[in-house]
């Protein structure tokens, strides 16, 4: 039985993604769909490719980070692209945990400017 293939609105679908975005993705050579003539094709390579690109876009990584980890299974293999992938969850955890004290930081000033505020008013 043959690889399933996705058409370009499939993988619109299959995504929820605009075909601009789409697009884009292909511009930037995240995705390389099969092409006859005007139509693309998606393989499993190129669906699985984009499962992880939205995977790293949820949890913050830039599209050039998502890029290079790709090209990391081409050229090196899965080993290292499991660890490279490790190195860059550290870092963005540690990037998020700082966020996260900036946010905590701003609703505590926030809350004491709302609360003596509310002081004022009775």
């Amino acid at each position: 039985m043959a690889d399933p293939r996705l058409t370009f609105k499939e993988m619109c679908a299959k995504f929820d993604v605009t075909p601009r975005t789409l697009r884009y993705y292909e511009y930037i050579e995240l995705l390389t769909p099969d092409k006859e003539g005007r139509s693309r094709f998606y393989g499993p390579r190129e669906i699985a490719r984009m499962t992880l690109i939205l995977r790293g876009r949820r949890f913050g990584f830039s599209l050039e980070d998502i890029r290079q980890w790709l090209q990391i299974y081409e050229h090196e293999g899965t080993e290292a692209q499991m660890q490279q992938w490790i190195a860059l969850a550290d870092q963005q955890m540690e990037e998020l945990a700082e966020q996260r004290r900036q946010l905590d930081d701003t609703m505590a000033a926030l809350k004491k400017l709302r609360d003596e505020t509310a002081k004022t008013l009775g």
